[in-house]
């Protein structure tokens, strides 16, 4: 997949707008997994479960019971990993147009 700018809808005149948590919708494809913090970091799950690292803000985006920083997140943790890319990240997408139109 090529690059994905996840700002894009929240960018005006070159300044970006507050970016809002939106929750994910869960998919019957998605993928959990328990979070070893000793071998686990979230741009290597992306690159493990996508093929690229730059997609942990999207796993996090999908685990709202987590901290924002993966430094904080406990060790036996479950962790959704929001499956496959292509259909999370129109999960994505969906939950900030409906954020947008009833914020907007």
């Amino acid at each position: 997949m090529a690059y994905y700018d996840r700002y894009q809808k929240f960018r005006k005149d070159g300044v970006i707008d507050i970016v809002p948590f939106v929750r994910i919708s869960e998919n019957d494809t998605d993928l959990y997994i328990v979070y070893d913090k000793s071998r686990m970091r979230m741009d290597t799950l992306s690159y493990k479960y996508y093929g690229d690292p730059d997609y942990g803000w999207l796993i996090l985006q999908a685990n709202p019971q987590l901290p924002t920083m993966e430094y904080f997140i406990s060790d036996g943790i479950r962790i959704r990993i929001p499956y496959p890319l292509s259909t999370a990240i129109s999960r994505y997408e969906q939950a900030i147009d409906e954020y947008n139109a009833e914020n907007n």
